[in-house]
């Protein structure tokens, strides 16, 4: 679609896309008009395109406030993106690289980009959140696809805050995809499919996309993150209908709401690990019923899986290694589920197996005690590749402390310390030895 749409040769541009999706209420909030400019009329059917197209694109695009979990796409690399931040941070970046009218300069100052983006959902969902019980939701929550394979409908996993899981994947890609159009704008459609990478299959190489944390963290720290909030509440203030809700809101409130908007953003979203859920990697249900862990637990053990004995790099092939697994532990071995907590692909994400709640079967005599992870592959002679370490080492390990399901004194065993075993493999058990709290 986007193809046809960009061709010059049917009379379209790079901007095409973004320009449709404001027409069909993709900029709908108030700080994206202030910055994109009012939405135009509601457009017709592009020559360019089917009827069958245009009407999955309208579909898609179509903005309802009120179920922000419709207009989500399922990516090749597993994650969820909702289109209405991606195509605003796509059109902010290219009015800013050049290509189109000039973007205006707000007051107070903000960077147009983050708050088509991320802080004006920010803002707004946490300052609604503000004073209500202490379970009253800013963040989530995720959903499920019906069939991965085939997706056609999203359902969340729970009542929706203003900026579920997708919404916040989707801003990020925004920001991280509109600030390299504004240094050289290029065809939308060149820049999704080299960003998301082009298939499910085997390929060698990691899609940019799987690294998104990251570049949203190098572009946008937390308090970089938390100045934007608190200026975008500003720009509410003279904006209807935002101006009635933040009436009563006095500067230090707002730049409390921007504090806590900025924290909890970038320790879900940034600082901790993806995690591909079950229900997205096709999971058998449990067999039986799960015995409940009681956290903080003590210690993390680390595996190899073994089988697969070749890292999984895609979503596809870690997903079928995850259901290979579950299978021959339930099927051969006749344990109730897949025995890991977690498994990491060499993808960039972990994929939930028994989860932090439940009592895994990956650690005989220890399984209460403490959380299995295992990593897809054979790590006897050579080692994963740095970022699936680091992914480990660096990012899980610290969020289960930060999260509470980890004691902060945890202790790191290889798999061999507590069994007859070779697991994890020579080649990472030696490099093992050398991360925090291994003993």
């Amino acid at each position: 679609i986007l193809d046809a749409l960009e061709s010059p040769a049917r009379g379209g541009s790079p901007g095409t896309a973004a320009a449709l999706g404001r027409g069909l209420g993709v900029c709908s909030t108030p700080a994206c008009r202030a910055v994109l400019g009012e939405p135009p009329g509601t457009p017709e059917r592009p020559p360019a395109l089917s009827p069958g197209q245009w009407q999955l694109l309208t579909e898609l695009l179509r903005h309802d406030p009120a179920t922000p979990e419709l207009g989500a796409v399922l990516a090749p690399d597993g994650s969820t993106v909702a289109l209405g931040p991606l195509l605003a941070g796509i059109e902010a970046g290219l009015r800013s690289g050049g290509f189109g009218p000039p973007l205006p300069t707000l007051d107070p100052p903000a960077d147009p980009l983050l708050a088509v983006t991320i802080a004006e959902a920010l803002g707004t969902s946490f300052l609604l959140a503000r004073g209500g019980d202490d379970n009253a939701t800013a963040l989530g929550p995720g959903g499920c696809w019906d069939d991965v394979e085939n997706p056609q409908n999203y359902t969340s996993g729970g009542p929706p805050s203003p900026v579920p899981d997708p919404v916040a994947i989707g801003a990020m890609d925004g920001v991280v995809l509109g600030a390299r159009l504004a240094r050289e704008p290029l065809p939308v459609a060149e820049l999704l499919r080299d960003y998301y990478g082009t298939g499910n299959g085997s390929e060698e190489r990691r899609p940019p996309s799987s690294y998104r944390r990251r570049d949203f963290g190098a572009l946008v720290g937390a308090a970089r993150l938390e100045q934007e909030v608190a200026a975008v509440l500003g720009v509410l203030r003279a904006l209807s209908p935002t101006r009635e809700l933040l009436r009563d809101v006095g500067t230090q409130e707002v730049a409390a709401v921007a504090r806590r908007a900025a924290r909890e953003f970038s320790e879900r979203y940034v600082e901790c690990p993806a995690v591909v859920p079950r229900c997205l990697w096709g999971a058998r249900p449990y067999r039986g019923t799960p015995a409940p862990l009681r956290p903080p637990l003590g210690s993390v053990f680390l595996h190899h899986t073994l089988e697969p004995a070749r890292p999984c790099r895609t979503f596809g092939a870690c997903a079928r290694a995850m259901r290979d697994m579950q299978r021959f532990h339930q099927d051969t071995r006749g344990w109730d589920d897949i025995g890991y907590s977690f498994v990491v692909g060499s993808d960039g994400y972990l994929y939930e197996g028994r989860g932090w709640h439940w009592v895994g079967a990956h650690t005989k005599g220890y399984n209460t005690r403490g959380f299995g992870v295992g990593i897809v592959g054979d790590f006897t002679a050579t080692l994963p590749d740095p970022d699936t370490l680091a992914l480990v080492r660096d990012q899980l390990l610290p969020c289960a402390v930060r999260s509470g399901h980890v004691r902060p004194d945890f202790t790191l065993r290889g798999h061999r310390q507590l069994g007859h075993t070779d697991c994890p493999g020579n080649a990472l058990f030696q490099e093992i030895q050398s991360w925090p709290g291994f003993q």
